[in-house]
């Protein structure tokens, strides 16, 4: 999940992300000393490590600290109060190692790798060819080819480079008020994030009259456009706010249940992709704070449109999540009903007409450009081709991702006519521009939302979702309640409190240590499964020394005693070697070895002190 967040990137657990209410800008970051280099030792001195994290990971600081410490280090802290300020620090440089994390929300392991570690990727600061090429050939292959590829993968990418220290893989977990939430309403899944238009209340009379409250840590929404943020402000939010043409079940299995496709197919050589639309989805807008009706339907040309601008690194300025999509060649409507039945669907027997009209009431009688005339019950329906650039079956998994959501083509042309080369942050404002949902001078809501609920209005307080009025009437995927609110709080001790007292009902992503608390509570039901999530520490691959020696990245890597850290969480984490590790068994393990920690340190040592003097 996320987008590189602090501890819970990707969004699976994208609600327990700290506020980001304080935002230094990188000039402020920098401030008069911008990316200063690890401090150099002489033969007999320590080395100096700047660690970077956020207040809501301050436990894991510390126990790094102690261990790099009892390994030789001398260890700064750079510990900001919220992710913005963390991202800030970040951004700036300074840092030698910086505790990150990754949630593999689409439940495939090409996502686990490519934004984060391929050159050019969304969030990596890494240019390395040999894992570009290894992450490349792992994401064409099947499932019992990838695991040795991914095991070369995760051996250069820590064990060979030491560009990353890998950490431990979390618990997925929500807590809630089972005297509120029915509990057969309320899902938790491996990757996908909470399904909101399934919730529903204990006491039905509700649904209407009481908002259903969640939390999450972060007030400022990255952008509430799907493509633009891919980070634990908006994941949730997003997911539910924009349908997708494919979604993931609890067990992260591509299924077109309760998304805007009623069947998709693939073809013979995995490089063709159909989805048949439903007819039943219109997009919702905010006027005077109330969800209503836009009146257009949510069509074939608005799921062209998505995809295409998805794939386009320059179809938005800041596009977070174009790497993810950029194995898409082409998407298209398709109107010809006989290229249907003269395409045969890949592993089996059936044409891609007889795979999409499978479990329909009507079968296809006609295809249709126009979404206005597609009608369900009359065999009128739509349909999308999409094209990949390679065989390429894990495309599924990225349309199942937030950034997969389908936006309004006639909205988002009439908001973002400013020129994307030219943008200028001060004065454009661009589709899903969180302050144009922000109560006060800016607030001008223009969204647009294809999903199951829109954002109405926010303030630092909260945030406030109403149900679409024109999703999947009279289907089991209506949504059951007619308001969500996301209370904004920023730590984990104040959203136990809330739960426990009645203000919140639903608590995304409880810390391992809090576990017990919620055990303890007889109105308080914890779910909990093995999720994608992984902590690690990210090496600085800029001017510091660290970026400049191996052997001192080597250092670092050998000093973390993962044992330790499970230790502290009382084995609610499990080890882990990469951000694949949840997903592909690699049997790459990471052991703690403070004689490696003092072999590559005097190693350094000793390539410092051959440097010419300046």
């Amino acid at each position: 999940m996320k987008k590189r967040s602090f501890i819970t990137l990707g969004l699976a657990l994208s609600l327990s992300l700290s506020a980001c209410s304080s935002v230094q800008t990188e000039r402020e970051a920098v401030g008069d000393n911008p990316s200063p280099t690890t401090d150099t030792p002489d033969a007999q001195s320590g080395v100096t490590i700047e660690l970077l994290g956020s207040s809501t990971g301050e436990s894991d600081i510390n126990i790094i600290r102690d261990q790099l410490t009892k390994n030789g280090f001398t260890v700064k802290l750079n510990l900001q109060p919220d992710y913005g300020s963390f991202k800030a620090q970040q951004d700036a440089g300074n840092f030698d190692i910086a505790l990150s994390s990754w949630t593999t929300v689409t439940g495939n392991p090409d996502y686990a790798v490519r934004s984060l570690f391929k050159t050019g990727g969304d969030y990596s600061i890494l240019a390395d060819p040999e894992i570009d090429k290894l992450i490349d050939e792992a994401s064409t292959q099947t499932p019992d080819q990838f695991v040795e590829t991914y095991k070369k993968l995760e051996q250069r990418l820590v064990t060979d480079k030491a560009y990353i220290v890998p950490l431990y893989n979390s618990l997925k977990s929500q807590a809630f008020n089972k005297e509120v939430v029915d509990e057969k309403s309320i899902r938790l899944s491996k990757s996908r994030s909470l399904p909101w238009e399934e919730l529903d209340f204990v006491d039905k009379s509700k649904r209407a009259s009481t908002p259903l409250v969640l939390q999450q840590s972060a007030s400022t929404l990255t952008s509430l456009d799907p493509i633009k943020g891919n980070d634990g402000s908006i994941n949730m939010l997003n997911t539910n706010m924009y349908v997708r043409l494919v979604n993931l079940t609890d067990d992260d299995v591509i299924t077109s249940k309760g998304s805007l496709s009623l069947n998709h197919s693939i073809a013979e050589g995995n490089s063709e992709y159909y989805f048949l639309l439903r007819d039943d989805i219109n997009f919702a807008k905010v006027e005077n704070k109330a969800a209503v009706d836009s009146g257009e339907r949510v069509g074939a040309e608005d799921v062209v449109f998505s995809l295409l601008r998805a794939k386009d690194k320059n179809s938005v300025p800041d596009h977070r999540t174009y790497t993810l999509h950029e194995h898409i060649k082409n998407a298209e409507i398709v109107t010809d009903l006989k290229a249907l039945e003269a395409v045969k669907q890949a592993g089996g027997n059936k044409t891609v007409k007889e795979a999409l009209e499978q479990g329909l009431n009507a079968k296809i009688s006609a295809l249709v450009a126009d979404k206005t005339q597609a009608n369900n019950k009359q065999g009128k329906y739509q349909v999308v081709k999409l094209t990949t650039t390679e065989p390429f079956p894990q495309v599924l998994n990225y349309l199942a991702h937030q950034s997969g959501g389908i936006v309004s083509k006639k909205q988002v042309e009439k908001i973002n006519t400013y020129d994307v080369a030219t943008f200028d942050k001060n004065k454009d404002i661009p589709y899903g521009d969180q302050n144009t949902v922000t109560e006060g001078a800016t607030y001008n809501n223009t969204l647009y939302a294809s999903g199951p609920y829109i954002l109405a209005y926010k303030n630092d307080y909260e945030a406030v979702f109403l149900k679409n009025p024109g999703y999947m009437k009279g289907t089991e995927h209506e949504p059951r309640i007619s308001q969500i609110t996301v209370r904004f709080i920023k730590d984990a001790d104040s959203s136990l409190a809330a739960l426990r007292s009645g203000e919140i009902h639903v608590y995304y992503s409880v810390p391992e240590t809090k576990y017990e608390i919620v055990e303890g509570d007889s109105k308080l039901k914890l779910q909990t499964l093995p999720s994608n999530a992984v902590a690690y520490l990210l090496f600085n691959t800029k001017n510091r020394e660290v970026a400049k020696s191996e052997d001192l990245r080597k250092a670092v890597l050998y000093s973390i005693n993962q044992d330790e850290i499970l230790q502290f969480y009382k084995n609610h984490k499990r080890k882990a070697f990469s951000t694949v590790s949840p997903l592909v068994k690699t049997g790459n393990e990471l052991k703690a070895d403070p004689a490696k920690v003092q072999e590559f340190l005097n190693k350094y040592r000793e390539s410092v002190l051959q440097k010419p003097q300046k």
